[in-house]
């Protein structure tokens, strides 16, 4: 969805450039900032979305111990 957000507003401000009139010009410039600050929140969104854990990584009792101040069982190391 943000690379077709990304083509529209490419697609809009070329239009903006290629008008004649200026109420089509400042249309057109206005369709295209909505499509920046649009396109802008869908990439932040896919790269928070991306760096954001799963609702099911931690269980009940690993928050448990995290909140405690100690290690949860799914993330100690077998290093030894």
């Amino acid at each position: 969805m943000r690379w077709i957000l990304l083509i529209a507003t490419l697609f809009a401000l070329v239009i903006c450039f290629t008008r004649h009139t200026g109420g089509a010009m400042g249309a057109w410039l206005v369709l295209s900032l909505l499509g920046i600050f649009a396109t802008v929140l869908a990439f932040v969104q896919a790269r928070i979305s991306a760096s954001s854990r799963d609702d099911g990584m931690l269980s009940e009792y690993d928050l448990q111990q995290l909140r405690a101040g100690k290690e949860p069982l799914k993330h100690q190391r077998d290093d030894a």
